[in-house]
């Protein structure tokens, strides 16, 4: 009997390690797309030519609008039509290349 008991303790450690790592690993992914959405709204804005207090607006904006929906065709479409209503020639492989580069520095500063 305390052979099973022993072995259910060790069940249950690993399941809350398990439990740990996944709400860890959950929040590291947040905090890194909110990050990288950061760094989209900051470099789009550049493109577009905001100025000051319009920059953190505009930051503010992008990041919202990753909450539409699922994945990144929200924030991809926000700020492809920013940049169509402001005659700047930027595509939507380029802003889907400046995400994943914008990914990979916030994963790289958030574990550092």
């Amino acid at each position: 009997i305390l052979e099973k008991f022993n072995f259910m303790n060790k069940f249950d450690d690993r399941k809350k390690g398990f439990e740990k790592k996944f709400v860890k690993d959950q929040e590291m992914e947040f905090k890194s797309l909110a990050k990288r959405n950061k760094y989209l709204g900051l470099w789009a804005a550049e493109k577009l030519g905001k100025k000051d207090s319009e920059i953190d607006s505009y930051v503010l904006d992008v990041i919202k609008s990753d909450f539409e929906e699922p994945g990144d065709q929200d924030i991809i479409r926000k700020v492809k039509k920013d940049f169509d209503d402001s005659s700047v020639a930027i595509t939507e492989k380029e802003i889907e290349e400046m995400l994943k580069q914008f990914y990979d520095k916030a994963i790289a500063e958030i574990s550092s």
